[in-house]
This record gives structure tokens, sequence and C-alpha cells, in this order.
């Protein structure tokens, strides 16, 4: 295979591997898309020490972030748990219909990403900074529609997910209809959040996120049982506190990228006139991703359906320990989003063996976290689970349901981390087919049999779940040991 001259380049401090080596030559990209085989070598120049470093400064920001936020999640819904059953549920209802609100601006955060992170590879900052400009245009409009369509259709949204009873309706309509305010700080926010990490830069979103998690465990005690003389609003006040952290880190986040001196920076002066060459490029990574997003909530709601057909104590259950898996999602969310920076930016330096080495390291990395993690649930679970309801029944249940979420974790890990190195890549419309295939044809329909045909009740609907998580695992390996993601072509000028 055609080699790219190695140049040794003299490595400063802060410096990345991939700079250390050369721009990739079309001679080397046309021999190199065509290798199957997984590359085994790193370049002469780079250490593999340095590729650790270079995973793990942007991994470690992101994980603090998304686990605090997580964290603040179960502190909701422990906090919310103190009012019974009945709130969790009714909060739990209202979480899958603002994730399908959210899917547009999410999933083009999803190109907007991968965009900037080519930007940053390719060394065009002022590329990178219109595409960021061009991205915040984009999610303005889907957020205002967003916030739009939630407002006037709140019941019939909850009602999709077959509330178990009256009260539980009320308090997730209540719930959901406050969360519809916060949409837009909430969707501009993801944006920003989303041509930082492209960029590499994931400590900033860590710190405003960090201050808006207080923000709503303050807000929670405050609001939720109406401490220190503020009111009583139980369900609605878990609502109103997210919200108000919300909006309290898109102002931060806007007031960080306004500053001088940064690779991205928000001008006012420079055009903010839509450009629909940009906003297509964005789209064509965004538009699959946002398919996969709605194919994937849509079978969440089929899914959760069956569920709540098992009552209220089962749901209550089920949605505890919904709540801590996605837990374990952090740790691999935080390796893709590394895996997809550094994919994305190694693509614009047009290496993509450095690519394929980033993820292979960040895959290491992954494996090992997940394993601790599947000691934790497997050997704690009950203790786990107690903190947020004590009913033993709850408890025991719960227990069992965590050594199906222990069995996950390498699977899962490998799968977040390969599916974010394909995003990075712009090779969105594989991960949307395989979600499809290991959704709505495994998990909704494995969960009927086993719910309503066997009757295995709720340890039924996880074995689906996990089923699920393994098919999906391994279609993304052999999408991504293919090698086709090292012909997508993605225009950034």
């Amino acid at each position: 295979m055609a080699e790219v001259s190695q140049k040794l380049r003299p490595k400063v401090a802060g410096m990345m591997e991939l700079e250390a080596v050369d721009v990739g030559t079309d001679e080397f990209l046309k021999e190199y898309s065509t290798k199957r085989s997984k590359t085994k070598a790193i370049p002469e120049g780079v250490s593999s020490k340095g590729i650790y470093r270079d995973i793990v400064h942007i991994a470690w920001p992101t994980l603090i972030e998304l686990t605090l936020s997580q964290l603040t999640s179960m502190f909701d819904l422990i906090m919310v748990g103190n009012l019974g059953e009945t709130a969790i549920a009714a909060v739990s209802l209202a979480t899958q219909p603002k994730f399908i609100l959210n899917t547009v601006f999410t999933s083009m955060n999803v190109g907007a990403t991968a965009l900037v992170a080519r930007c940053r590879g390719a060394n065009q900052q002022e590329r990178a900074n219109h595409f960021m400009r061009q991205a915040l245009i984009l999610n303005l409009t889907f957020a205002i529609l967003s916030m739009v369509v939630g407002l006037l259709f709140t019941g019939p949204l909850i009602g999709l997910m077959k509330p178990p009873s009256e009260a539980t309706f009320a308090g997730g309509v209540d719930y959901l209809r406050i969360q519809m305010y916060g949409i837009i700080p909430l969707a501009l926010t993801f944006t920003i959040t989303a041509v930082l990490r492209g960029v590499g830069n994931t400590k900033i979103a860590m710190m405003y996120n960090l201050v808006s998690n207080v923000v709503n465990i303050i807000g929670n005690y405050l609001l939720i049982e109406g401490h220190l003389g503020f009111p009583r609003l139980e369900v609605a006040g878990a609502s109103w506190a997210t919200i108000i952290g919300q909006t309290v880190a898109f102002v931060i986040a806007l007031v960080v990228i306004l500053r001088p001196g940064q690779y991205l920076q928000l001008r006012f002066r420079e055009s903010f006139r839509p450009d629909f060459s940009a906003m297509k490029e964005i789209a064509k990574i965004g538009i699959p991703a946002m398919l996969e997003n709605v194919i994937m909530r849509i079978a969440i709601i089929i899914y959760t359906r069956a569920v709540t057909s098992l009552g209220e104590t089962d749901y209550a259950t089920h949605t505890i320990c919904m709540n801590i898996q996605a837990l374990s999602f952090m740790t691999g969310q935080a390796f893709a989003t590394s895996a997809t920076s550094l994919m994305g930016q190694s693509l614009g330096r047009r290496r993509p063996d450095m690519g394929e080495i980033y993820t292979k390291y960040t895959r290491r990395l992954g494996l090992i976290v997940s394993i601790l993690l599947m000691l934790i649930f497997f050997f704690f679970g009950e203790q786990i689970v107690s903190l947020y309801n004590d009913k033993p029944q709850i408890v025991t249940s719960g227990g069992q349901i965590l050594m199906f979420v222990a069995l996950m974790q390498p699977f899962q890990s490998s799968q977040f981390i390969i599916a974010g190195g394909l995003r990075g890549a712009g090779d969105t419309r594989s991960i949307a087919l395989i979600v499809m295939v290991t959704t709505l044809g495994v998990r909704t329909g494995l969960a009927a049999i086993t719910i309503y045909l066997l009757h295995w009740g709720l340890p039924g609907a996880w074995v689906a779940l996990v089923a699920d998580q393994l098919l999906r695992s391994l279609l993304v390996l052999l999408r991504y040991n293919s090698g086709k993601w090292k012909t997508i072509k993605v225009k950034i000028s």
C-alpha cells in the first residue's frame, strides 16, 4: 500500500498524535479505501501512550459531564420517588415523548459534530465556525417547531405511553408541558456542546453542565416538596427545576462561545444568513441519525407499553432499572465521543488509518471500565435499587434485573464506541438500519412474546432488551470491519 511520507515533527505540549503525522495523499487514500484488514501498526512518530492521552483528553470531561447529568436524573427520580410509585411512573411516561420531540435537533448535532471535526482535522477554522452558526440556526428552527407540537399535543403524546392510571396520566402531562418551555435553550446548548466535542474541547461543556446539574438539584429540593418557603409543586416542581438548570447552562455556554481567542467563536458580525448547502451537509449526516432516533423512540414506546401492562409496581421497578442502566451508558457514550471526534479529525486530515487506530485503542479503554461496571451491578444490584425505593418487591426484582444490565456491559461499551467512530466518518445510514432491525424487529417483537405469550413478566422484557443489545453489537462490529466507512464522501468546503 502507498505510504505517507513520515517527516517526524517535534511535539509540543498539548499537541495531538494526529498532528504528528503528515496529511494523507490521494494515492494513500485510494489504496487505503480498498484495504479491508484492520490497521495493526501505528505510524512512525506516534506513540501508544499519546494515543491513549488523546482519547482520555476528550473522554474524561465528557464522562464526568454525562455521569453528573445522569446522576442528576437519578436524584430527580429518587426525590420524586418520595412521592410514591405514581409520581415515578408519571415522570418516566413523559421522558419518551420528550426524547421524540428532541430527536430532530439532537440528530442534526451528529452532523454538526462530524463536520466540525473534519474541519478541525483539515485545519479549516473558518469553515468550522460557519458550520457552527448554521447548526445553531437549523436547530433553533427545529426547537421552535418541537415546542409548538409539544404544547399542542401534550395529552395525546402521554396517552401513547398507555398510562396505568389517571393520576399517572395527569402527572405525565404536567411534567411534559413544563418541559416544552425549556426546549429552545436545551436545543441550543446541545448544539454548542456538539460542536465543542467535534474539536475535542469537552472541558467547557463539562463545566457548564456541572453548574446546570447543581441548579437542578437545588431546584428539586426547593420545589418538589416545598422547602424554605417555596411552594410544594411535586412532579411539576421536578420539571421546573430541570428547565431552570438547562437555561442556566445555555446562558453560560453562550457566554463561553462569545469569548474571543478560541477555535470556535460565535461572532455576531459574521453572516447568520442560512447557507442551505452547509445545512444540506449537516442534514445528510443528521437525517439518518434522526431516523435512527425516531425508530428507537417508537420501539421504546411500544416496548414500554408492553411493560406498563404488567402493573404499576413492575413498571416502577423497570423505570428504576432503566435509569440505572442509563448511568452505565455514560462510559460508553463518553468514549464514543472520543471515537467520533478523533475519527472525524483523522478523516479531515485524510488519515483513516489514524481513525482506525484511535477506535481500536478506545475500545480497549471502554472494555476495562465496562468490566468494572459489570461487577458492581452484579454484586450490588439490590443496594443500588434500594436508593430509589425500599419496597421489598421492587428491591428484589430490581436486583435481578440489574444482572441483565451487568451482562450487557462489555458488548454495550464496544457497540457505543464503534458506532461513534462510524458516525464520525458520516456513516449514519448503516447505524439507522441496524437500530431499526434490532429495536423494532427484536426488542419489541420478543418482548411481546415473552410478556403476552410466555408470561415471563418483567424478566421477559429484559430478555428482549438484552437480545436487542447483543445483536446490535454484532451488526455494528460487522459494519465497521467491512471498511465501507472509509469511502464515504463528506463535503466541508
